[in-house]
């Protein structure tokens, strides 16, 4: 499985949204350059596959999960978008505090790639086709620059509101 990193992470309150990877996007990986164009996770998030949300990766380190409708994921103009519901464990509120204080890395996704799901031209890739198996947050440095990830409650708390347009 391959995993790719981006690094918008933003945080308010009990829900963490953001992008786990743009549209369009250069990422330097190895010796190649790497976009994902848009539509590339269309058939992942159209199936029922449960894609989970992990933090660095660790399948032990679980946030959120589709099947049970605690991570939603959906594809706009910009990218993968997501918004999962952190949970009330001390896993949770670790990655609540990390996102709201800013601290967190980015957001990074695990992947295969079906036949014919990506296009390579000399050292240059384009991820067209990929099966998302999870999305992570990352503490460290993301691939992918641009991503975010926010924490929102359900009632907006101007402070952290204001804090996070500043970052922007």
């Amino acid at each position: 499985m391959e995993r790719r990193y981006a690094t918008e992470v933003r945080a308010v309150g009990r829900r963490l949204e953001g992008y786990a990877a743009l549209f369009g996007s250069e990422a330097r990986i190895a010796d190649f350059t790497e976009t994902i164009r848009a539509g590339a996770f269309a058939d992942s998030l159209r199936g029922d596959r449960d894609v989970l949300a992990l933090v660095d990766h660790d399948t032990s380190r679980l946030l959120a999960r589709t099947r049970t409708g605690t991570l939603r994921l959906s594809e706009d103009a910009q990218g993968l978008a997501f918004s999962l519901d952190v949970p009330d464990t001390q896993l949770g509120r670790d990655v609540l505090a990390m996102a709201e204080r800013g601290d967190l890395g980015g957001m990074s996704f695990g992947f295969t790639i079906p036949k014919g799901g990506d296009t390579w031209e000399g050292r240059r890739r384009e991820l067209r086709k990929v099966d998302l198996r999870e999305v992570s947050v990352v503490h460290a440095w993301p691939a992918y620059d641009g991503t975010e990830v926010t924490a929102r409650s359900r009632t907006p708390r101007l402070s952290l509101a204001t804090r996070y347009l500043e970052t922007v």
